[in-house]
């Protein structure tokens, strides 16, 4: 599938299940996503009064999470998803912008860090938005991901693994109506890179500082890269 038709075609899922979209995210996580989008903020509020992007805001609840933690700092949401954006309004005082990750409408190094929680799976071909990411980062300026880990790694004797493949589209499309958006979910977070190549793969694209952790038992990822400081001879 081209990326721009794969774009649109995450778009229009996103669009259609905007208004169930934080309910389930609660649910289905059994309220684990609220720990997991602070521990990521905890990576993110390094200077004082940080410009940030969080990018794949969906209904911004890590831009409120930013905020919470950094209250001076100057937050801009943006998703490709316009309902996604919509549903979250009034949360939060960041800055809603509807756009492409791989084609941020922002000028060169002008954000301090940039988070991208459930998003970056959506993102074809990744290495798009890591190159966006890297022009807009400040020299040092952090990109901080979570991410559901790979689904084929083997999590609580396989238990979760069978929650993933059948019982968590299943749920998603009795709230929701949508039968392809929650198996779209699942069918992605298998095949998701583990955790190392992930790590590799920002190394490659010139991130440096490279860390990862899991959360949850690995059902989670938080990824830390740095963009490297310019040096002068």
């Amino acid at each position: 599938m081209h990326p721009s038709d794969h774009g649109r075609r995450v778009a229009a899922l996103f669009d259609g299940i905007a208004g169930w979209y934080d309910f389930l995210n609660h649910f289905l996580s059994a309220g684990q996503d609220v720990f997991w989008r602070r521990r990521l903020v905890r990576h993110v509020c390094r200077r004082s009064a940080p410009v940030v992007l969080d990018l794949a805001a969906g209904t911004q609840d890590v831009s409120r999470e930013i905020l919470r933690q950094c209250p001076e700092a100057r937050v801009l949401a943006m998703d490709f998803s316009r309902p996604m954006l919509r549903a979250g309004a009034g949360k939060t005082a960041a800055l809603p912008v509807q756009a492409d990750g791989r084609a941020l409408p922002l000028p060169d190094t002008c954000v301090d860090a940039v988070t991208i929680a459930f998003g970056i799976r959506n993102i074809v071909p990744r290495a798009d938005a890591y190159r966006e990411i890297l022009r807009v980062l400040v020299p040092g300026g952090r990109l901080c991901i979570l991410e559901f880990g790979t689904g084929r790694a083997r999590i609580w004797k396989g238990l979760y693994n069978f929650y993933l493949s059948s019982v968590l589209p299943r749920i998603g499309h009795f709230f929701s109506r949508d039968p392809g958006a929650y198996q779209y979910l699942a069918d992605t977070i298998r095949a998701f890179p583990d955790a190392g190549t992930l790590c590799r793969e920002l190394l490659e694209a010139g991130f440096d500082r490279v860390g990862c952790r899991p959360l949850s038992s690995g059902i989670v990822y938080i990824h830390v890269a740095q963009k490297p400081f310019v040096r002068t001879l």
